[in-house]
């Protein structure tokens, strides 16, 4: 029921990935009624679903705090993660209220040991390939030990992702030069460097062009900072599509260069669509959650459960936790309290 369209995008996503991944199985929580409507469209995909009714749905406005108290145990979001705890389902993948679904996957399926918050972790396409980048909003601020919690998630997912044993690790930040930035970051700096662990190799700081350059595997940041950073990034794609129009538009001749070009450009429209690369995976939870884009379409949709299908095929959490504990745990592996959300 979640994202700006609800039923009406997530069924038909559901379909084209069903038609990617012919051995999936599908959970649909909400409102019955408006989900069997969309789901007698798709015969092959109501085949292989089961609803599950809740009259309750978090809304896009409902603050973190507003939706544990009036959807815990009873929304459609909170089931549908429930699920994924009781061992019902692999995966929980959501286009609804951010802020709600990082609170109750907190609160529901609980933090790894040593995590003491989740992030949003996302594959960003770049000039040399796909680097993870993390994290682009679940919480805000930080100190240095997130920051250092942070680095070993995206390492340990990029390790698995693109099959690299140590990958790179850069701190995002206003410069290069150690004396730059926060406090924090600085701090965080200090004692990657001195942890010098065994599975990632942090190379510095990394500027801002320095994500879409690929300038290392994993890109690290607080919520805030990185929230700013993909939104930018994906109102840019928008801001070229719309100028590269105009300019095909301008002129006979440029029309005609745009046929003689027809391919490239095509290739290029396909390597900027969002939609390929829709869907964070809320790292450090016990239980896997994809959050998807709310204004998405159907197919950004299906690629969000594709990023859910993908990393429990490959039982990557178990991968992840793996390389988190790995040689007696990268990081301290201390009780932390779960905080109050709001």
């Amino acid at each position: 029921m979640g994202g700006d369209f609800g039923a009406a995008v997530i069924i038909p996503g559901a379909a084209i990935a069903l038609s990617r991944h012919p051995d999936a199985e599908f959970l649909l929580f909400g409102d019955s009624a408006k989900i069997v409507a969309e789901l007698d469209r798709h015969p092959r995909l109501k085949a292989v679903s089961r609803v599950i009714h809740t009259d309750v749905a978090v809304s896009n406005d409902d603050k973190p705090s507003q939706a544990l108290r009036r959807g815990r145990k009873t929304s459609s979001m909170w089931l549908a993660l429930e699920a994924v705890k009781k061992g019902e389902a692999d995966v929980a993948v959501s286009a609804g209220n951010t802020g709600a679904l990082v609170a109750m996957a907190r609160f529901c399926l609980r933090t790894l040991d040593g995590i003491d918050r989740p992030a949003l972790a996302a594959i960003w396409p770049t000039a040399r390939g796909e680097s993870v980048v993390l994290d682009l909003g679940a919480t805000i601020g930080g100190d240095a030990r997130h920051l250092v919690a942070l680095s070993v998630m995206g390492g340990a997912l990029a390790s698995v992702l693109f099959n690299k044993p140590r990958p790179t690790v850069g701190l995002l930040n206003i410069g290069v030069e150690e004396m730059k930035g926060h406090e924090e970051i600085r701090e965080a700096a200090e004692q990657l460097r001195a942890m010098n662990l065994p599975q990632l190799d942090y190379i510095g700081f990394v500027e801002g062009d320095g994500i879409g350059k690929g300038a290392a595997d994993v890109v690290v940041t607080e919520g805030f900072s990185g929230n700013i950073a993909l939104k930018t990034a994906e109102g840019t794609v928008r801001q070229v599509t719309d100028f590269l129009r105009g300019a095909i538009q301008a002129s006979l001749l440029a029309r005609v260069g745009y046929l003689l070009a027809r391919g490239a450009f095509a290739a290029l429209r396909a390597r900027l669509d969002p939609r390929k690369s829709n869907g964070s995976v809320v790292l450090g939870l016990k239980g896997i959650v994809v959050k998807s884009h709310g204004g998405t379409d159907a197919e950004g949709f299906a690629s969000a459960v594709r990023v859910g299908y993908e990393m429990a095929r490959y039982d990557l959490l178990t991968k992840i936790t793996q390389t988190l504990n790995r040689d007696g745990g990268a990081l301290a592996s201390e009780p932390v309290a779960q905080e109050a959300v709001s």
